[in-house]
């Protein structure tokens, strides 16, 4: 009886997939109050990009095999992720800088955890050696998640953003992919 309760009042799964193009609102409203949160009233430019142009950077994205990914509960984005890059000269190919972004009435219900694995997972597959993140030196919860994961802190960059009325530093992490630097890259990538 006690686990028919449980099935009951279970709530559904948070899902992970491929971002799609009707999920742009969704994540540039996530993305928003993130931005929001740290710009002072009334700056004009606060850098958040238009439903075309995050359509596009989907696509660019996709055509050079990097994973952008979302979150759903209940049909509803609550969150996403992708890799970029980490620099665009030819050495640096298996390298990779990620960012995550989970909606603020789902932050603690481990969203986070759930994309930064497929994150993992889907780079490691695609032949990245390595991750590489940035984040605030405030933000414990996010460089706890990336301890989890494995990710060591590599640097520390001192007063690199103004947000919140205040400067702030922005730690640099990195974790290894698949084989890492334990052998070198398969012929033809």
């Amino acid at each position: 009886m006690e686990e028919m309760i449980a099935a009951i009042n279970a709530e559904p799964p948070v899902l992970v997939r491929p971002s799609r193009d009707d999920d742009v609102e969704s994540m540039l409203a996530i993305y928003r109050r993130h931005i929001r949160r740290g710009i002072e009233e009334g700056t004009e430019n606060s850098g958040v990009p238009e439903p075309d142009d995050l359509r596009q950077r989907r696509k660019n994205l996709r055509n050079n095999r990097l994973p952008h990914l979302v979150a759903t509960f209940r049909g509803e984005v609550v969150g996403y992720a992708y890799v970029v890059p980490f620099r665009k000269r030819p050495a640096y190919r298996f390298a990779v800088k990620h960012s995550i972004y989970v909606h603020h009435e789902h932050l603690g219900r481990g969203v986070g955890r759930l994309l930064m694995q497929a994150l993992i997972d889907a780079c490691a597959a695609a032949g990245f050696r390595q991750m590489i993140g940035y984040i605030d030196a405030d933000n414990t919860a996010s460089l706890g998640i990336h301890e989890r994961f494995g990710f060591n802190r590599v640097g520390l960059l001192p007063a690199v953003a103004f947000r919140y009325g205040r400067w702030s530093d922005t730690v640099m992490v990195q974790r290894s992919l698949g084989s890492g630097a334990t052998e070198p890259p398969t012929p033809g990538r």
